[in-house]
């Protein structure tokens, strides 16, 4: 391996964590001074079906950027009943955007694959979690990528009430037409039953990250010849990895903007949710191999604003967060 792709641990890395004396340095390919990690022949099958998701990522993401919902035509036509030209036109406005959520929960199943996909690349026998990473970088920066998409479509929903809104209304109104033996074209594309996932879904908090931690609490319940230590070792790792380089000067210095230090922060956050989610007694207890003060430290010392909505996650979509192993320092922390 590179020179560049290697750095030794620091003191602060506490023992319990077994690092060998070469510790990977996953995520250099993320940083643009840096080139990308590319694929090795034994990757590429995969690597080409998580590409193939991720590419389609980045139009998700702008797409519910872009979204603003149909707030004010859904207030006209509910404030005048009677008038059917406004219903018209509210429904008119809502079922362009339904079909826009039912494609961002599609893609939430393509990514739950893709994600499984990444899971047996990298800790399947007989390599260990960590030989996995050093030799499947590519591999190991699309999961990132993942987690990234995750936390990103998941702060902009919690933020843009209009989804629930609009696919409220839209249940409604189905509802309604349904009673007075009216079927209107708009269900043929969105059926009760996919309306019905739809709802489930979008009623989470965090729908794309709930999605990811039941797809890996799926994975390592169906996969019980697989230790499941090479998935938490797998996760806790990564999230070693993105502490480090966020705290340590040498490593932050090189990220150059705040975007890759966003970036980093958000697939931290990621791998603790998905390993406390996996986890026995999960990320929060003494016994966990992810230093949980130092995570929440790092977060902390970023501007609030960039960092809330990672603070929130941790706070709303952990499972142990409450446990009584968790140490009262811990939930100061977080409070």
């Amino acid at each position: 391996m590179p020179p560049s792709l290697i750095f030794t641990p620091y003191p602060h890395l506490t023992s319990h964590f077994h690092f060998p004396v070469s510790f990977p340095l996953l995520f250099p390919p993320f940083l643009s001074s840096l080139p990308d990690a590319q694929p090795t022949e034994a990757e590429t099958a995969v690597w080409n079906q998580v590409s193939a998701v991720l590419e389609e990522a980045h139009g998700i993401l702008a797409e519910l950027q872009s979204y603003n919902g149909a707030g004010q035509e859904i207030r006209e036509a509910i404030q005048n009943p009677g008038d059917l030209a406004l219903q018209e036109k509210a429904w008119n406005a809502v079922c362009p955007l339904v079909a826009k959520l039912k494609r961002f929960y599609e893609f939430s199943l393509r990514l739950e694959n893709a994600l499984r996909s990444l899971l047996e690349a990298l800790t399947s026998p007989p390599y260990a979690p960590m030989q996995h990473l050093e030799r499947e970088q590519a591999l190991a920066k699309q999961f990132a990528e993942i987690l990234h998409f995750t936390l990103s479509f998941d702060e902009l929903k919690m933020t843009n009430p209009a989804i629930q809104n609009d696919f409220s209304y839209y249940r409604r109104t189905i509802s309604r037409n349904r009673l007075n033996n009216q079927q209107l074209e708009a269900e043929n594309e969105v059926n009760n039953e996919m309306a019905n996932r739809m709802s489930l879904f979008y009623a989470e908090a965090t729908p794309m990250l709930k999605t990811l931690s039941n797809a890996t609490t799926k994975f390592v319940s169906e996969n019980k010849t697989l230790p499941i230590e090479d998935t938490t070792d797998c996760l806790s790792t990564m999230a070693c990895v993105c502490r480090v380089m966020l705290e340590t000067p040498e490593y932050r210095c090189r990220f150059t903007n705040t975007d890759t230090m966003l970036f980093c922060m958000r697939v931290m956050v990621g791998v603790i949710i998905l390993y406390d989610h996996v986890h026995p007694v999960g990320a929060f207890a003494k016994t966990s191999k992810i230093d949980m003060k130092g995570c929440i430290k790092v977060l902390k010392e970023q501007p609030s604003n960039s960092v809330e909505g990672l603070l929130n996650a941790l706070r709303y979509t952990t499972r142990h967060l409450n446990d009584d192993s968790t140490s009262k320092q811990i939930r100061a922390l977080l409070q």
